[in-house]
């Protein structure tokens, strides 16, 4: 069972189903709404994701994605489409065990900071690549 939940306590989440793919997204949305340089992910069904505890505030990040948040820590749990999901995007740092998925590509690295590199022979894609397949 993989399991994960926000800083504070008051969200958690569980995911009942296989892992579809991992990687790493330099985009700049991933990036303003994480704070973070790069946003680490693990992708699975969508029917797999359940919240177990509390209720995620949702932003619509674009014309046709969703983040979900906490409301109390602002901990980002997961993105997916808003229209008929077939796929969400974990954030792995949410997770109670991270160690468990590991980034297999990069996408969107037109879009990486200068000072940023990940020193690893991934696959790496100026745009969604790989995972817009």
């Amino acid at each position: 069972m993989i399991e994960g939940g926000c800083h504070c306590g008051a969200v958690r989440y569980r995911i009942e189903g296989e892992l579809i793919d991992a990687g790493y997204c330099h985009c700049d949305i991933c990036r303003q709404t994480t704070g973070a340089p790069v946003l680490a992910w693990a992708t699975f069904p969508f029917g797999a994701f359940h919240y177990t505890q509390g209720a995620p505030t949702v932003y619509h990040s674009s014309d046709w994605g969703q983040r979900e948040f906490c409301g109390g820590c602002g901990t980002q749990f997961c993105y997916h489409e808003r229209k008929d999901p077939e796929s969400i995007d974990v954030n792995i740092g949410t997770l109670d065990d991270p160690e468990q998925f590991e980034p297999e590509y990069h996408i969107f690295v037109a879009e990486q900071l200068e000072w940023f590199d990940v020193d690893d022979d991934l696959p790496r894609y100026d745009d969604s690549g790989r995972d817009g397949d």
